[in-house]
């Protein structure tokens, strides 16, 4: 192999010369609150954010400024500072004034989360940022302060080595609900110290986008703040195919883990399309099946109901023939092209493979060569719980 990808504990922090941390600021009662990524030195930094036409104030503040390179994010939960106008943005701007009075910081960003429609509270952040150590190396703080009903951090870190010599990439993300990327609420940070090319910065973003957080669905709603980042620093090796194949697994392994701890969820489903006339109908049947609430809850019921699978198909839109269908949970095949295989055997039997944690259902189109998978998860009881209750 021309080079080797091996995990490596840090997060963010596993590349030399980030510092992390989290502080509590006030917004919740325990834990992290507000945290920050910084660098020695300014890093080249790309971003794709959400497709929601209600871009959150951070976003906007971003976009405006037009940053493409930065030392330094300040991020925080349980306020998105979305939908609050101008004034939002103003909020931002005499905040990243007080951070670069407390230390010196290049074109700073700053990345929120939480309830939308809310002016945020200027005066915890300032008190939050005057708690930081700004020397610290904790990736678990950074990734604990930006959960908001997520139930466990998510990130990732590897070292990457070969004849171009090695560099590290890592990653943090949050997100549990309020999930359907379109480039939910999802944030995303990635650091790294290839020595990428600027221009190849964000093509490699965008091509890992959809096999990644494009391709995962908790609840069909696309959030205010959708944000992806991968920053680098340029002080390591760099090689375009392994760069390409550590920054997928950095991503995928951050939203699978995102489709996992949807709100409320019991199992996470990978969706399996082959067969259809294009890449492009693959991905909207696939996407179909995440968003679809009476699959969703056939999942929950652990009922593998595959006539739900089959209506799905046909409401999508895609070309599509029941005399050519096939349909499967893992190995067990329920339909195929036309014949009902469903007779009580098979029915434990998908029953039982729905009983897992985690499991594929196949859908083969019989149409084409279009292919793409999805991630989604079941809707329980306690998502309605969480979000009737997320204010409160």
């Amino acid at each position: 192999m021309k080079f080797r990808i091996t995990p490596i504990n840090g997060g963010v922090c596993a590349v030399d010369g980030i510092y992390a941390s989290g502080v509590n600021a006030g917004f919740k009662k325990d834990g992290f609150d507000l945290g920050f990524i910084r660098s020695d030195e300014e890093m080249d930094i790309v971003y794709t954010f959400t497709t929601n036409k209600f871009q959150a104030a951070p976003i906007k503040y971003v976009l405006n400024n037009d940053i493409k390179k930065t030392n330094f994010i300040l991020a925080n939960s349980k306020n998105a500072n979305a939908m609050t106008g101008i004034e939002g943005i103003k909020d931002i701007e005499e905040i990243l004034g007080f951070l670069n009075e407390n230390i010196e910081v290049k074109n700073p960003i700053m990345s929120s989360t939480g309830v939308i429609g809310v002016r945020i509270d200027k005066d915890k952040i300032k008190a939050g940022i005057e708690k930081f150590d700004f020397n610290e190396k904790n990736s678990d703080k950074f990734a604990k302060s930006i959960m908001t009903t997520d139930s466990f951090k998510k990130e990732i870190a590897f070292e990457v080595e070969g004849e171009f010599g090695k560099f590290k990439i890592g990653g943090v993300a949050k997100g549990a609900g309020m999930i359907n990327p379109a480039m939910a609420t999802m944030l995303c940070f990635i650091t790294t110290d290839a020595n990428i090319p600027s221009d190849e910065m964000d093509e490699v973003l965008k091509a890992n986008l959809e096999e990644s957080f494009n391709a995962i669905s908790v609840d069909g709603d696309t959030s205010t703040n959708d944000s992806v980042f991968l920053m680098s620093t340029k002080k390591g090796g760099y090689e375009k195919e392994a760069f390409r194949e550590a920054l997928k697994k950095v991503m995928q392994k951050l939203s699978l883990d995102i489709v996992k701890d949807g709100e409320g969820a019991t199992k996470a489903v990978a969706f399996v399309v082959t067969g259809a006339k294009d890449d492009k109908e693959a991905k909207k049947t696939a996407k179909a099946f995440t968003n679809s609430l009476l699959v969703k809850t056939a999942i929950f019921g652990e009922d593998p109901n595959w006539g739900r699978i089959a209506s799905t198909v046909g409401a999508s839109g895609v070309e599509c023939d029941e005399n050519k269908l096939k349909i499967s949970f893992e190995n067990v095949v329920v339909y195929n092209r036309g014949e009902i295989l469903f007779d009580e055997e098979t029915e434990n039997k998908a029953h039982n493979v729905m009983k897992k944690d985690e499991f594929k259902i196949y859908v083969d189109l019989g149409m084409g060569d279009g292919k793409f998978t999805a991630y989604g998860c079941d809707l329980s009881y306690d998502y309605v719980k969480i979000n009737a209750e997320y204010r409160t």
